[in-house]
């Protein structure tokens, strides 16, 4: 018997979130139903109440969950009725040669995610007037159900909270592997995070984690400066600017080994003078979302030329979900990483686009939508 659920959904680009009653399809083949508990308020589904970067409309929003398998389909063989599961906000099949090769982040099942659609091309949400609905990502968590496909899910122990369990399906493995896996950090390394929400104190933690001997955090909101300073930065400016001079002084002018760009929203001029920021030899890790229609980019080129620099596009961090994250719960259980700290404010689903507005004001590391 189908599903009924309240879902935050997007109708049109520049038009909040809007609560609606809906029906939720039952699970077939390979899919699973899941109850959400949390959701994080990812700056990426704001992007289709922008337009920065828009899925197919209207849509149910949310990648970023945790909670309870409540019903499976035939052949599932992952998890079962009970489990505790975050949702991947992309999918890694095990099969594809991208998979075979540990490059599950660029998983071929990756092609349809954005059509919010289900394997066949229906759509697993329907509004109380009929019309089908798609799921951002192909998962649509903010919503009191949501049905997946069993490659989308991955169990996790209960002793995680439930809201460290929901950010690190996507915040935290983002951030952490584009300093762990992305940026190629070492012992002693100078690392800048250029934008510290969510993802970036991610990637603050994950540089810490390396080794890196100094940390510079880059954010023109002081809550989130002082914020990173005690999750793992060493340093902290307000702009590009003044984190030039930090670098150079500490560095005696040779620069960062590695530069990550979080930033909410990116736009082709900001990578330049970001660059100038790192070494000889560095890397510039790119983790964030551009405007869909952007596509041009200022760089030195002679002096990424010359200099051996690497301009470097990441997606979930270059991360193997189900190895990495296993392994960033390791760290937490030991007090290695403080992934509670992340978790600013939570919500309720009425409350979505309170929590956006406090997102956007610089007052949350990572809002959390409770059930």
């Amino acid at each position: 018997m189908p599903t009924q659920t309240r879902a935050a959904v997007c109708w049109e680009v520049g038009r909040p979130w809007e609560i609606e009653d809906c029906t939720l399809a039952d699970p077939r083949q390979g899919e699973v139903l899941v109850k959400l508990e949390f959701a994080g308020l990812c700056h990426s589904d704001d992007h289709n109440i922008t337009g920065d970067f828009p899925a197919a409309l209207p849509v149910v929003g949310g990648h970023e969950g945790a909670g309870v398998v409540v019903a499976v389909g035939e052949g599932v063989d992952r998890v079962q009725v009970g489990d505790s599961v975050m949702l991947l906000p992309l999918p890694s099949c095990g099969k594809c040669r991208y998979c075979a090769e540990g490059r599950s982040y660029i998983c071929d099942a990756n092609l349809d995610v954005m059509t919010g659609a289900r394997a066949d091309g229906s759509f697993a949400f329907t509004s109380a007037d009929g019309q089908p609905i798609g799921a951002y990502g192909q998962l649509g968590t903010f919503s009191d159900y949501t049905l997946v496909q069993q490659i989308r899910v991955q169990r996790y122990e209960r002793d995680i909270p439930g809201p460290v369990a929901a950010i690190t399906s996507c915040a935290v493995i983002t951030g952490y592997g584009s300093a762990v896996r992305a940026a190629g950090i070492r012992d002693g390394d100078t690392v800048v995070v250029v934008g510290v929400g969510g993802v970036g104190m991610s990637a603050v933690i994950g540089a810490k984690i390396s080794g890196a001997a100094h940390v510079v955090a880059v954010d023109p909101v002081p809550f989130k400066r002082e914020q990173a300073l005690k999750l793992g930065a060493t340093h902290a400016a307000a702009d590009i600017e003044e984190a030039m001079g930090i670098v150079s002084t500490l560095t005696r002018n040779r620069m960062a080994e590695a530069a990550i760009i979080t930033v909410g929203v990116l736009h082709g001029d900001m990578i330049g003078p970001i660059t100038r920021l790192v070494s000889k030899g560095g890397n510039v890790v790119v983790t964030s979302v551009s405007p869909l229609g952007e596509e041009t980019v200022s760089i030195p080129l002679v002096e990424f030329a010359m200099s051996a620099k690497n301009l470097i596009g990441v997606v979930m961090g270059l991360t193997r979900p189900t190895a990495d994250i296993d392994r960033i719960h390791a760290l937490y259980r030991a007090g290695r990483i403080p992934l509670d700290d992340l978790v600013t404010q939570t919500y309720k689903l009425e409350d979505i686009n309170v929590g956006y507005e406090d997102m956007h004001k610089g007052l949350n590391l990572r809002g959390v939508i409770q059930f």
